[in-house]
């Protein structure tokens, strides 16, 4: 059976053609506005009372809901655009008219409906984001049911996959925005790189726990309470830090932090006769945190209670180390070192451009030292990388390569690595152990 559409009727499904273009056009423009908006001048307006910067901010803070409210409103109207510009082509020209219809409609959605709205929404993306932001409003209201049954099927597919990572993706983590914008900025010289350390390290403290900075309890300083005060300020005085664990009965249990000021003080008031100190009277109380505690949130705690000391416990409430204030403001700044500290020799370049490292060092301070790239997920020191991807405790003299690196066993004492060469690899270097494997495999 024919169809044939009258003049009126062709003018009104182009007419409603031409309206879901523009709508497109609308969702293109909302989406790289919203994204592309500033964050520091949406909120300085927000401050100063402006309605509409308000909205864009709490837009914002529910990314997912617009995302998903913006891309099912475009791919409707573009589809809907399509079809009833292929329905119209058929009945013009045939079933050749598809063709016509769908390359027509892909030009001009592509120049009028996407770089268009997009180019000028970047452009502009202060203003756009302001005058778009109610609109999205009732938009975001109308699809929500919608947007939420498909946030939940795609969150369902996402747990089926191998990897987590992506299960609670946020595509616009202001962090991650943050930290590209000053890679960005790094490699024109905009900014310098030390600047970007210290940048990056502000940003990485959410990420971390306290676990991962700690100083473990087999480096810590630590004095026996039950010590004749003779010995205990001899250890003080001793002692490069100022702050010192008190155990009792066993190296595990802390029952006090004596401090050197504290400990001046109470020598003055017995007349500097060492043998009436009460160490005990002295000694502070210890303060615990747990081990997945975040490093941003110890920080504050620090800030709060006036404190730069605390004893960090596992979830059977054994001590594992200690993290200080210092600790926290060296993953900003770097190595803080003063007068008294020792030269730390655990990071040591050779002339061959190999580094060798102490095997209780952390992959974070080898990575900064040297500016390289090694993952610090699964483990803390290089030690404990090397165990991890190895799968075994290694001897000295083996090697191994993982990440575009080459591990090579030192030392060893007992089961604890205590040295190890790490080097880069090359591409020259690859092709040449490659060259080895094949010369071995045809000897064999």
């Amino acid at each position: 059976m024919d169809v044939e559409f009258s003049i009126f009727e062709v003018s009104v499904i182009l007419l409603a053609i031409v309206v879901l273009l523009v709508l497109s056009a609308f969702f293109n423009a909302s989406e790289t506005s919203l994204t592309a908006a500033s964050r520091a001048r949406m909120h300085a307006l927000e401050q100063e009372g402006n309605s509409k910067a308000r909205l864009v901010n709490r837009l914002l803070r529910q990314p997912a809901k617009m995302i998903g409210a913006v891309l099912l409103g475009n791919t409707l109207v573009d589809v809907l655009a399509a079809s009833l510009a292929s329905g119209v082509a058929i009945v013009m020209v045939g079933p050749a008219g598809v063709v016509y219809a769908t390359a027509i409609v892909t030009l001009l959605i592509v120049i009028f409906s996407a770089v268009l709205p997009k180019t000028y929404a970047l452009a502009f993306s202060d203003s756009v984001a302001l005058f778009v932001a109610p609109i999205m409003r009732v938009v975001i209201a109308l699809l929500s049911p919608l947007t939420a049954a498909i946030q939940f099927i795609v969150r369902l597919i996402l747990r089926l996959t191998p990897t987590k990572r992506d299960d609670a993706a946020n595509i616009l983590a202001a962090h991650e925005e943050i930290r590209g914008t000053i890679q960005l900025q790094t490699i024109g010289g905009a900014v310098a790189k030390g600047d970007a350390a210290m940048l990056g390290g502000v940003l990485d403290l959410r990420s971390l726990q306290v676990l991962d900075i700690m100083v473990h309890r087999t480096k810590m300083q630590t004095i026996d309470i039950d010590d004749p005060p003779e010995k205990v300020v001899d250890e003080v005085l001793k002692s490069q830090h100022t702050r010192i664990p008190l155990w009792k009965d066993e190296p595990e249990n802390i029952v006090g932090v004596v401090h050197t000021k504290d400990l001046l003080v109470a020598l003055a008031g017995v007349g500097w006769d060492v043998s009436k100190l009460d160490v005990t009277a002295l000694a502070a109380p210890p303060w615990f945190v747990p081990d997945t505690t975040s490093v941003t949130d110890q920080l504050n705690e620090f800030l709060k209670r006036k404190s730069q000391l605390a004893l960090v416990v596992d979830e059977y409430g054994e001590v594992q180390g200690l993290i200080t204030l210092e600790d926290i403001l060296e993953e900003i700044v770097g190595q803080i070192a003063d007068e008294h500290d020792l030269h730390d020799a655990a990071i040591r370049v050779q002339a061959d451009g190999s580094v060798n490292v102490d095997g209780t060092v952390a992959v974070r301070d080898l990575n900064r030292q040297m500016d390289w790239a090694l993952p610090d997920e699964e483990a803390t020191t290089i030690a404990g990388l090397v165990i991890h991807e190895a799968q075994t405790i290694p001897e000295p003299g083996q090697a191994f390569t993982f990440y575009g690196y080459r591990f090579e066993i030192l030392r060893k004492s007992r089961n604890k690595i205590t040295a190890i060469r790490v080097r880069p690899i090359g591409p020259a270097d690859k092709r040449s152990r490659q060259s080895l494997e094949s010369d071995a495999m045809e000897a064999g």
